[in-house]
């Protein structure tokens, strides 16, 4: 077992860039196995110096097709073993990574891919049944992506896209000094990533993320939660997000912890592979854990190895909290609080904190990062006053890509962060959350963001007004609720309404019911009246 240091040691001063830690991971665990990747038809296993020979490759593969630092470039892909080569490569050329979401459609990929002005596609076809090649088309390939290429080989050549292998053969002409120098060039003020959020207006913002502050941030929640070389760790959040991407990846290479991806949770797939891969740590959100508690098949013993979960994005009973212990065999469970704008992180329990610490409250600032609670005036609150929660450090985002207004209105002239999210502070610095961003709601841990939903239902050619309001849900946490006022003289309907969701957006955006209305409840300044139609929703549930 490898230790990584005490509380307060600096990512950003240990290591310049990613791919610097790269290097240093295949140096300092070797032949111990980096990932390990049983989706696909032969089970993947890469020690840590494979990974590094495989990122190097794609390193050369993709400065060979022209990428030059600073460009953006694109994964469109599930949790795979290919991910972690993709984004690793494209770093060590210069690049920075702007994933996106694999629920996404065609619609809301070129968007992304457009504002982003990203030169490269890394993407799969056929996964969940989407041909995302085809899907692009469909929606209008943005004019600035050159290049698709697939990660899988399927056997089936896209229409306009490339195989892997085509771009790995590329880079055999890039000498190593050529890849060295990339690298060495790198520093910690350089952008590592461009991670896209929806938002009050609508349209996702790009997040826009340094080198240094993705190091410092998540060296520090590796030692926080107490990530280990010997774990074995099952990551089931999606890599496109924050947490899947630097809770994983990077604090994997970080501590020499195995990752375990899943393209999906597949509960049957995730409980075998808990048992053969000897699992010992599993983030997510509280849903996860509660349908491995209720899972017949899940047979606690057979398991005997788990003791980390981190968890958060929605309220934790006590009980769960507990049952995660009694049941699933965790020694460790801690909750922690933090959004994209802020590298992710923010806040997080310790441990030795108590079950009811853990649950009702998501622990106290991370090292470097100050955490505070305001009244409508800016003026701090005392303890246990709900106000909105501020966060200010290193971890704050540099920007949102290429709209500074819209960065001017989160973060302020001294720095703070806006979050929008309503929570309290009690005497030991512990936050609590007590209210949503705005209007979002949280689909099974993925954020659901009204104005994007709202957005995209617009669209509708029957649809002529919408309000899309949260409501609670037994399964899934939370689930939406669309009002639509149609057209004149169109009758909608709503299963329609449901089936065009499914084929024009995110399957944990689309509303779960559809009320048509004849007006939607509007105040004297003409602003819908969220809360009215949160309160019909949730008495027609």
């Amino acid at each position: 077992m490898t230790p990584i240091g005490e509380e307060g040691a600096r990512g950003d001063l240990r290591w310049a860039s990613v791919p610097a830690l790269v290097r240093d991971a295949a140096q300092r665990f070797g032949d111990a196995e980096a990932v390990v990747d049983l989706a696909g038809d032969e089970p993947v296993r890469l020690s840590w110096i494979d990974l590094r020979g495989r990122v190097d490759a794609m390193a050369k593969g993709l400065i060979a097709a022209g990428v030059e630092p600073g460009d953006r470039v694109a994964i469109w892909a599930p949790n795979c073993w290919e991910w972690v080569v993709a984004v690793l490569g494209l770093q060590s050329a210069g690049a920075s990574l702007v994933p996106l979401n694999t629920r996404y459609k065609g619609m809301e990929a070129a968007d992304i891919l457009s504002r982003s002005r990203a030169r490269l596609l890394f993407t799969v076809e056929g996964f969940l049944g989407n041909d995302y090649v085809s899907m692009l088309d469909e929606a209008g390939r943005p004019s600035t992506l050159e290049r698709i290429v697939l990660l899988h080989d399927t056997g089936a050549q896209a229409a306009g896209a490339i195989a892997l292998d085509e771009l790995l053969a590329g880079g055999d002409s890039v000498p190593d000094a050529d890849l060295d120098a990339r690298i060495g060039s790198l520093d910690g003020a350089d952008v590592s990533d461009v991670l896209f959020t929806s938002g009050t207006t609508g349209a996702p913002k790009g997040v826009v993320q340094t080198h240094a502050a993705s190091l410092r941030a998540f060296l520090d929640w590796a030692t926080l939660v107490g990530l280990r070389s010997d774990d074995r760790y099952l990551i089931i959040n999606p890599f496109f997000h924050t947490f899947g991407y630097k809770a994983g990846i990077l604090a994997c290479l970080m501590t020499g912890a195995t990752m375990v991806p899943l393209p999906t949770f597949d509960v049957d797939a995730a409980i075998e592979v808990i048992e053969s891969e000897r699992i010992t740590t599993i983030p997510g959100p509280p849903t996860l854990y509660q349908t491995l508690l209720n899972h017949p098949r899940f047979d606690r013993a057979n398991v005997d190895t788990l003791r980390l979960a981190v968890t958060g994005a929605a309220v934790v009973p006590v009980d769960l909290v507990v049952a995660m212990g009694r049941d699933l065999g965790f020694e460790t469970v801690l909750t922690a609080y933090g959004l994209t704008e802020a590298c992710g992180v923010a806040t997080a329990c310790r441990a030795g904190d108590d079950p009811e610490t853990i649950a009702s409250t998501s622990g106290r600032a991370f090292p470097g990062v100050e955490v505070r609670v305001v009244g409508a005036d800016g003026a701090t609150l005392d303890a246990g006053e709900p106000g909105e929660v501020l966060v200010r450090g290193y971890n704050v985002m540099r920007e949102y890509f290429e709209d500074p207004a819209q960065t001017a209105e989160a973060v302020d002239a001294e720095g703070w962060l806006h979050t929008g999210d309503v929570g309290t502070l009690d005497g030991r610095g512990y936050l609590r959350i007590t209210d949503r961003t705005k209007d979002m709601f949280i689909v099974g841990g993925f954020n659901a963001y009204p104005a994007e939903i709202e957005r995209l239902l617009g669209t509708h050619p029957g649809i002529a007004q919408v309000a899309v309001v949260g409501v609670p849900d037994e399964r899934m946490g939370e689930v939406g609720v669309a009002f639509v006022v149609p057209v004149v003289g169109v009758d909608v309907d709503p299963d329609e309404v449901i089936a065009w969701s499914r084929g024009h957006m995110a399957n944990y955006k689309v509303p779960s019911r559809v009320t048509v209305v004849d007006a939607l409840p509007l105040n004297a300044s003409g602003k819908v009246l969220k809360y009215e139609l949160r309160a019909r929703a949730t008495a027609g549930s």
